[in-house]
């Protein structure tokens, strides 16, 4: 029987992907810098949107995302937070403590959009890195 290694299941996270999404954080961080915690989810995307916007990087939001089953497209309510250049999915938070759920929530974004690279930002921190998770599917 002959079976692939966890590296030839899953390629690696392209060079540039990795260096969008180094872009991405450091708009987030500088985002979080200026506000700080305690504000809406939705003020905190809007800002890093201006943030990205600003450094010419591509993105949408709200991005609508139907789930497939039974081979017809439903629309579920999904909506992705911000989409970066098609490869990079942010889920933005702001809540007392990121939990299993938030990280589902993340993945099933992935697996739906088919982006394997994800970043779950809760600004809702005193560090910003204490509320940043990188997932990769």
């Amino acid at each position: 029987m002959v079976t692939k290694s966890t590296k030839e299941m899953h390629e690696v996270i392209p060079r540039e992907t990795e260096s969008l999404g180094r872009c991405v954080l450091d708009a987030a961080f500088r985002v979080h810098s200026m506000l700080g915690p305690g504000l809406l989810e939705s003020a905190y995307e809007l800002c890093l949107a201006y943030e990205l916007e600003k450094n010419g990087i591509k993105f949408i939001r709200q991005l609508a995302l139907p789930v497939i089953y039974d081979s017809k497209k439903l629309d579920g309510g999904y909506r992705i937070d911000l989409m970066v250049d098609r490869s990079i999915v942010l889920e933005i938070k702001s809540v007392d403590e990121l939990t299993e759920l938030h990280r589902a929530q993340l993945l099933t974004y992935l697996r739906l959009s088919r982006c394997r690279l994800g970043f779950l930002m809760n600004f809702n921190v005193l560090h910003f890195k204490d509320g940043l998770k990188r997932l990769v599917f």
